[in-house]
Formats: C-alpha cells, structure tokens, sequence
C-alpha cells in the first residue's frame, strides 16, 4: 500500500450468512489484491446472523465485521456498503467462487470514470460445475434479455455477483430491495439514472461449501422477473394494453356493420363480444401504465421523465372529461337509437344478431365514458405532488 494515505480508495464488501468453510480463504485473497494494486483498503463482512463463527473467522483475519439484521442479501451488502469508508467498493460473494485477484481490472475501470463496472462471466471462464445448467442456458440468457431490452443496461450478465462502484453514485440511487433482487436492482436503477456502467471479464470457479447455496432457483428467478416487470411500465402495461386496444378497436369496427368471412371462416357477434371485451382491457391496462409511471416518479421509485412531463401539458382533467363526457353520449346515442329500432319492430323480440350489435357497443361506449372520467380525475390526484 502507498504510505501516507489516509483514507481507503477500495473497500470488499462481502455478504456472509455462515461462510465458515470458504470465509478466510477469501478474505486472505481480497487483502492480497488490495495489497497488488499499491492501493490502502480495507475487507468488509457484512454478517447477516451467522451462527457457524464466521464472524470470529473475519475479525481474526483482520476484515471488519458488519453485523446486518435485516436478513437478505441486499439487506446484507447495503449494510457493509453504507459502514464502507473507500471511495470505491467491490462487492464479492464469500463462497470461494469469484475471482478476487481480478480487482485491478474493476479499479482501472473505475478511474477512468465509470460509475458501476460489472463482471460478465461469459467473457471470462466458468469452469466445469461452476454454475448450474438451468442458470448458465436459461435463467441469466433470459433475465439479462429482458433487462436490456427493457431498460437498455449495457450488461451482458446481469447477475454476476463481483461488481465494483462509485459509493457515492450507488448510494444516490437508493436501492431497496433485501433479497437476491438487488444485483437487478442496482443494474436498473444505474441505466435509469444514466450512469456510465461498463463490464470486464471475470472468472466463475465451484464454490468451496459443502452446504446448499442460498439461491434457490425458481423462488429468486422469479423475484428477479417480478422486479423487472414492475419497474417498466411500459412493458407490463403499455405496450400489450396498446395491442389489445388497438386491436379490439379495429376489429370492432369490422365487425360492427355485419357478419364477416374470411374464406371459410365466418366472423359475427361472438367475436365483436370478444373484440369488445380486448378493447375494454386494453384501455383500462393502458391506464395502468400511466397511473403506474404517475406514481414511480412520485415516489422516486423512477426517474423523472421530461417527455412523460410535456405529454401531461397536453392531456389534462378537463380535456379527459370532455373525452369522457363525449364516450357518454355516443353510448346514449346508440342506446337511444337501439330504442328506435326496437320500436320500428312494435317492441317485439329482435334478431340476436341484430340486438347485439346495438346494445354491445353502447354499454362499452358508456362504460367507457364512465372510465375515462374517472381515471382524468384520478391521474390528476397522482399527479398534484409531481406538479
């Protein structure tokens, strides 16, 4: 280390709940490659409970203990983050499993001004045995798919477990999440705020434990999965209500008039009910993307939006009323026209080909109406603390 600095440049965080195998091989590890890149720093053990004497293991190798309480791993590594006193943190399993010897290559990318630096194990080595088949084909191919396309992350591993960061740039983006979520997380909320992340090759090697792993496939998949989806909007709402509306609409359209055929197959009111019900859905999961994207900016759960903001100069309460006014008497108009032809019959029974298609469109017409002027007022009221 170079004498005469005093404050630390790299922290190792470790998350640990019962590492007593592999523990003290790693620590050694993370001092010596502290030590190879003539850089002060320091190990840290973030301890989420153990009850094997991991705790005992870290201090007698000289790393600081971090006792964290809220169990999880991103509860875990939050709390040896925030106890960090380094410019730069690299965070690291202690399961024996990543390579520590790598961290000169995380620390260049870090002086030369990137914000969040990723291992991808697909551009080093994962050695035999090293990660499961479902997680190396299926799982991480899959999860990393989705976070690039919905958020453009940079990251072709997303749940690589070596990454190292600014402290301070992490620590803005105020992650939440405790469980295994949190490598998602962070990568997320990083491309949301636009830092700079880049990636560097690393190696995967068997775990040293004789136990079973903490992460268990199909729960923390999912979790993974659900924390993807419910941070894009856009994705979960936008994008399949748009095709459900867009769709239910033309095909209500064609279908209004009279039965239609397409070659041998014929097309009447059994497919306007269903045109009519897409149309409805589609509408209402539409309004659940903005309501949603109304409230993670509110919260700060995302960025704001600047586009998001001007469309909202445009759309506002009174324009959605009248929208929603004019939804109304479309519906009483065809209502009311219904009527008409009811009583051209003598009020006698109609076709139900013919009764269907004037009281279908005019119930979702009103029902429309009805919606839209509830959401106008509703999107107004999330939307007071944002203005």
């Amino acid at each position: 280390m170079k004498p005469g600095i005093s404050e630390n440049v790299i922290s190792v965080v470790m998350p640990c709940l019962n590492e007593a195998e592999t523990l003290a091989t790693c620590i050694r590890k993370a001092r010596s490659a502290i030590q190879e890149t003539g850089v002060t720093g320091e190990v840290i053990v973030a301890d989420n409970g153990s009850t094997d004497g991991s705790q005992q293991i870290a201090a007698r190798e000289g790393a600081r203990v971090v006792p964290t309480p809220v169990r999880g791993y991103g509860a875990a590594l939050m709390g040896g983050i925030d106890a960090a006193s380094s410019k730069y943190i690299l965070m690291a399993d202690a399961d024996d499993s990543y390579s520590f010897s790598h961290l000169p290559r995380f620390l260049e990318a870090l002086n030369r001004g990137a914000d969040l630096v990723i291992g991808n194990r697909f551009k080093g080595r994962i050695e035999p045995d090293a990660m499961p088949p479902l997680h190396r084909y299926l799982g991480n191919p899959v999860l990393t798919l989705l976070g690039k396309l919905f958020f453009k992350a940079p990251v072709g591993d997303f749940h690589c477990g070596i990454r190292a960061f600014s402290k301070t740039a992490i620590q803005s983006l105020q992650l939440r999440t405790t469980g295994m979520e949190f490598a998602s997380e962070m990568i997320v909320k990083a491309s949301l705020a636009g830092l700079r992340i880049v990636e560097v090759p690393t190696n995967l090697s068997p775990d040293g434990r004789t136990r079973r792993p903490h992460l268990r496939t199909w729960r923390d998949g999912w979790r993974h999965l659900r924390f993807l989806l419910l941070y894009s909007p856009r994705w979960l709402f936008l994008y399949p209500g748009t095709i459900l509306l867009v769709v239910g609409c033309l095909a209500t359209i064609w279908l209004l008039p009279r039965e239609r055929a397409i070659g041998s197959v014929h097309f009447d009111v059994g497919t306007l009910a269903y045109a009519l019900a897409a149309l409805l859905i589609g509408f209402h999961t539409c309004v659940f993307a903005v309501s949603a994207k109304i409230f993670g900016i509110s919260e700060r759960l995302l960025p704001a939006d600047p586009k998001f903001e001007r469309w909202f100069q445009y759309v506002t309460l009174e324009k959605g009323l009248a929208f929603g006014v004019l939804l109304l008497l479309v519906g009483f108009a065809d209502a009311i026209y219904g009527l008409w032809r009811w009583a051209q019959s003598g009020f006698g029974p109609l076709t139900a080909s013919l009764s269907i298609r004037l009281s279908l469109p005019a119930a979702a017409a009103v029902m429309l109406g009805v919606e839209v002027i509830l959401t106008s007022f509703f999107l107004s009221l999330l939307g007071m603390k944002r203005r």
